[in-house]
């Protein structure tokens, strides 16, 4: 008895550190460093990501003007109509 419930178990062999988040910097190096770094990843991407994109809305805007097409009528049918 006596344990609270944080110290329920007894851990050994494990080190942890932790700062304070008061002490840390909340964006250290974010315009020297994160946007040159976005800049490169999106770079070494683009040519993966984007072919398949580009070509998922060919395809798409072509299947929606092939259905508009599809659900006009046609007017000859009304040629005669009063």
């Amino acid at each position: 008895m006596g344990h609270h419930f944080g110290d329920l178990a007894k851990v050994r062999h494990i080190i942890t550190y932790s700062l304070s988040p008061f002490e840390q910097k909340a964006f250290p190096n974010y315009f020297t460093k994160g946007i040159p770094n976005l800049w490169r990843r999106f770079r070494g991407q683009v040519f993966r990501v984007g072919p398949p994109f580009v070509l998922m809305y060919l395809t798409y805007s072509w299947g929606m003007q092939e259905y508009a097409r599809s659900k006009r009528k046609d007017p000859s049918l009304y040629e005669n109509d009063q």
